[in-house]
């Protein structure tokens, strides 16, 4: 009769309702079936990064400095250490009494645990280790890879300041980070500013690092300020901040075995 139709009805429009409530909340999965890392990474080159953050006792920074200028350039030239120190430096604004240290594991992981298995033998950087210990508060560290689109980190002289700005991203908004910075990467090269762009893959996750390099702060300041006059360049930075949860800033100054100056 009349009611068994209605209920049809019914139950189709429900059947209805709860398939586009169900879009409402299912997530359109990317059909691509790369790693984030993957897609936005340099892929010629499977090199890892470390950055380390070192809170030193304020008396010990420069004893602290004094052993890293002895200890490090021996890793960095050491042939059989599939690694290189990128640069060091002491933070001069922003935390206090930092020491900031990045490094290259030519090869990724493998290289990282050879190196790290072939210093626990070393005599000399053990002894280095628990000298340095003594002189810590705090210390953490990041595993990076660098971005396909930034600049490769290389050697500079100098003198020059450096901005390490730190950005905390929102979970899930890394390729969109990154699609918005291959563009813009583009207003910032003009006065060889830009050093080297990376992202954490293991630490502090949704984490991404920009290096600049400055001759001072006024010339940062400078340049900051021209890349605004450039049209194109406000509507990326109006993007780019919703994906922001917190950001950092650092002012560095490199210690003299800085292979960055």
């Amino acid at each position: 009769g009349p009611c068994s139709c209605r209920g049809l009805g019914s139950s189709a429009r429900s059947a209805r309702e709860d398939s586009w409530l169900k879009s409402l909340f299912v997530r359109k999965v990317d059909p691509r079936k790369d790693a984030h890392s993957n897609l936005l990474a340099k892929r010629e080159t499977s090199s890892l990064y470390k950055l380390q953050f070192h809170n030193v006792k304020p008396e010990c920074l420069e004893a602290y400095n004094k052993l890293c200028q002895e200890v490090l350039p021996k890793i960095h030239e050491e042939k059989h250490y599939p690694c290189a120190l990128v640069g060091t430096w002491n933070t001069w604004y922003g935390e206090q009494d930092q020491a900031v240290h990045l490094w290259r594991y030519e090869g990724g992981y493998p290289a990282l645990n050879e190196v790290m298995s072939k210093l626990r033998q070393n005599k000399e950087f053990t002894e280095f280790r628990k000298e340095r210990g003594n002189m810590l508060l705090s210390r953490k560290n990041q595993l990076l890879l660098e971005f396909s689109f930034w600049n490769e980190p290389v050697p500079r002289d100098g003198p020059n300041i450096y901005e390490l700005r730190s950005y905390q991203l929102r979970p899930g908004t890394m390729i969109e980070w990154g699609n918005y910075w291959a563009r813009a990467i583009r207003f910032r090269q003009d006065s060889n500013e830009a050093v080297g762009g990376f992202f954490s893959q293991i630490g502090q996750l949704y984490m991404v690092h920009h290096l600049w390099a400055y001759k001072d702060l006024q010339t940062r300041e400078d340049i900051r300020n021209a890349a605004w006059h450039k049209p194109g360049w406000d509507e990326l930075v109006y993007y780019t901040v919703p994906l922001i949860q917190e950001m950092e800033s650092r002012i560095m100054i490199p210690l003299k075995i800085s292979p960055l100056q």
